[in-house]
């Protein structure tokens, strides 16, 4: 869990200097302050971000502790500097957090939250799921109507050779030489101390004699899956839904995470979405304007419905053919046909001499 980049905050490199850090923070105080933005939560919050970055990275000594913190994936500071680390079990060092309230953390993002995972304690991480994230496009008729469609995403999977365990078959086991079996390495720094799975043997605590050929060591394969996506009707653009379980794996028999499908809906050439009315249009000639017609329309659904044209139609017009729209929560719209009158390039004399007397008749220039 991470927290706020405070170098993000104030919109510079982290190889800023004190006086660019300086000059950001003055500039972006000046524009959230409070009395520049009278009853505005979000520039309040903001103006709070602000002063918490400035008065870190300011600070040569906690700007240092916050590197430290940051290089490894944690990006707060604590509000008060543990005392001297002790010596945990088997003998790595641990911060001692005697006497400090894991409270007075909760202004610099909520940095007691997250003791447990970002302070070495000697422990082993557990398998944790990794959400996934697709961009799914769908036909606009899909979108419009509902369906299924299937998805092929890439996925890591357990090794099939090694069942996750990264050893070649047959190979033997013994203690990593670099966590000592723990499955975690600690980096301390400046009262701060920092634990992650161990590079060597992924967090296992013990090394094969020699890795899986599948997956050189790694527990895991690249390979890809295929969904079967449920399209709910009348999907916006850019909406989402969650399919839990549907995610990447976590190994060890943990279960999977969670798939995240953001839908981008595909114009039609015919129809587009206003609400839950569909639009679509239409070519009418000067004579079916003019005198009025009857067309026949495509509805959404592939069905045809027979439209009046009355007479004097001018161009641009629109009419409404009733629950020929979208549904959603009870409701339903309409498909608003909108006319859009052709005049013809080319014109044959007999033509031409009788628009010039329909002109003459109506008291129209010509």
């Amino acid at each position: 869990m991470a927290g706020k980049d405070f170098y993000q905050v104030l919109g510079v490199p982290d190889s800023a200097g004190k006086d660019d850090i300086k000059k950001a923070y003055r500039r972006l105080a000046k524009q959230y302050h409070p009395d520049a933005n009278p009853n505005n939560a979000q520039a309040a919050e903001r103006f709070k971000e602000i002063s918490e970055a400035h008065s870190t990275l300011s600070d040569p000594e906690r700007r240092k502790q916050y590197d430290q913190m940051r290089r490894y994936g944690a990006f707060e500071p604590s509000a008060r500097r543990p005392a001297s680390p002790r010596p945990g079990p088997g003998g790595t060092a641990e911060p001692d957090f005697s006497g400090v309230d894991p409270a007075s953390f909760g202004e610099f993002g909520g940095l007691g939250d997250i003791f447990s995972s970002i302070f070495g304690r000697g422990r082993r991480e557990e398998p944790r799921a990794d959400t996934l994230e697709a961009v799914v496009e769908v036909p606009f008729r899909v979108a419009m109507l509902g369906g299924k469609i299937p998805v092929t995403l890439p996925v890591s999977e357990t090794c099939p050779t090694c069942a996750g365990g990264g050893g070649a078959p047959g190979a033997t086991w013994s203690t990593c030489p670099e966590c000592q079996g723990r499955g975690t390495v600690t980096f301390g720094q400046g009262g701060f101390s920092v634990s992650r799975p161990c590079p060597q043997c992924r967090g296992r605590g013990r090394v094969p004699s020699q890795a899986c050929p599948t997956c050189r060591g790694a527990g895991e394969v690249r390979t890809e899956r295929t969904v079967i996506i449920t399209v709910p009707p009348a999907t916006e653009n850019g909406s989402k839904v969650r399919l839990r379980g549907q995610g990447q794996s976590a190994g060890a028999g943990a279960p999977a995470g969670d798939l995240i499908i953001t839908f981008q809906v595909q114009n039609d050439r015919f129809f587009r979405r206003e609400g839950l009315d569909l639009v679509c249009e239409v070519p009418i000639n000067l004579a079916q304007a003019a005198l009025g017609s009857r067309l026949r329309v495509r509805t959404l659904d592939g069905k045809k419905v027979v439209l009046r044209i009355p007479s004097g139609t001018q161009p641009g017009r629109r009419f409404r053919i009733k629950g020929q729209g979208l549904e959603r929560n009870g409701r339903k719209g309409d498909q608003l046909v909108q006319v859009q009158v052709t005049v013809p390039s080319t014109l044959t004399d007999d033509q031409q001499q009788l628009l010039k007397k329909f002109a003459e008749s109506a008291d129209l220039p010509y």
